[in-house]
């Protein structure tokens, strides 16, 4: 693998691979070195995912998003770790040609699967690679919060159980405030909604949060639900690869004067800071911000990762793609920024 040197683009990094962990036959874990002059950009909370940059003979790169399995409050260095997936052109490449000393394009962690209040009870579910985030929250809320953590975690088998070792060591570290439960497939059959559901019902009160292939979300969103979580406590994470290049630059969008008499006004809530701005229709939210110079959290800008997701507090919003939020999140509130264009004069968003 060849040595990157000069990022593509102003939000991007390089950071240089310390040691690739094989954690299962078909999983590694990529820990990176941070330079303390990158720390700020790096820093990252319990949940979320880096972008990394692929090369590709046929695109001469491709954006794939992995998540982090390192906690910032236990671990020194971030890690992320990738499974392979059948046909899946990143976790192949990753998994057959990165080494030590290596050095990887990144964009600054992104992501909103992350507990808003460590302190809180927590009913995790994942499946396979779903762990990743789910074991950056784990030791997280380990490590400074007070609550209590239950994890259910479903694989095919015992070989497949990624950070078996550690999740023991975990649990017999933290016998009152942590439990695991592991389901595999080949003594226990796929999971069912019914049976997940009486699993999970006396911890009804516990916020959820779950990562995996989407037919077991599925299922888990059906156990939540017969149990009675309310909806407004369930967390899921979901990845999609992106086609485009998030670490190429945008180019300002043009605003005509015919555009710019028609635009509404917006006020956006970013870091405690209120911003008014004008919002042409044709323009999505994050183009406004990125041309007034705003450091507006986004990756992919295809409607794909999640990451410029924020509410809406007046007004309203169409989107171009919205498949990636649920349709209880839309009715919350919630907006892609970087899909939404206005409908209504006067609007309030806030990240």
């Amino acid at each position: 693998m060849s040595t990157v040197e000069v990022p593509h683009g102003s939000r991007s990094v390089i950071l240089r691979v310390a040691s690739v962990i094989a954690e299962t036959a078909d999983t590694r874990s990529l820990v990176f070195d941070v330079p303390e002059e990158l720390a700020d950009k790096v820093r990252y909370q319990p949940g979320q995912f880096l972008t990394l940059r692929i090369p590709s003979d046929r695109t001469g790169s491709v954006a794939r998003c992995y998540s982090l399995a390192s906690s910032p409050f236990t671990d020194d260095r971030p890690k992320v770790t990738v499974k392979r997936t059948e046909g899946g052109y990143g976790s192949n490449w990753v998994c057959d040609n990165v080494q030590a000393g290596d050095s990887i394009e990144v964009l600054p962690p992104s992501g909103l699967f992350t507990p808003k209040d460590l302190d809180e009870d927590l009913l995790l579910f994942a499946a396979g690679s779903g762990i990743t985030p789910v074991m950056s929250i784990l030791k997280s809320a380990l490590a400074r919060g007070s609550g209590r953590v239950v994890l259910l975690y479903a694989n095919r088998d015992h070989k497949s159980v990624i950070f078996a070792e550690e999740l023991r060591a975990l649990a017999d570290k933290n016998p009152q405030r942590l439990t695991v439960v592991h389901w595999l497939e080949y003594l226990q059959g796929l999971p069912t909604a019914d049976a997940l559901a009486t699993l999970v019902a006396p911890y009804a009160a516990y916020s959820a949060f779950m990562c995996g292939p989407r037919p077991f979300m599925d299922c888990v969103h059906d156990a939540l639900e017969q149990a009675g979580l309310p909806r407004e406590r369930t967390h899921a994470e979901v990845f999609n690869s992106l086609s485009g290049d998030p670490f190429a630059d945008q180019a300002p969008v043009e605003v005509t004067d015919a555009d710019a008499a028609d635009a509404a006004t917006v006020e956006v809530e970013l870091d405690g800071e209120v911003h008014e701005l004008s919002w042409p229709r044709k323009q999505t939210l994050v183009d406004i911000m990125l041309a007034k110079g705003i450091d507006v959290p986004y990756s992919c800008q295809e409607g794909e990762c999640g990451s410029c997701a924020c509410t809406v507090l007046s007004g309203k919003v169409e989107m171009d793609n919205a498949e990636i939020l649920d349709p209880e999140d839309i009715e919350s509130g919630y907006i892609l920024g970087c899909q939404a264009h206005p409908v209504t004069d006067h609007l309030k968003i806030q990240f």
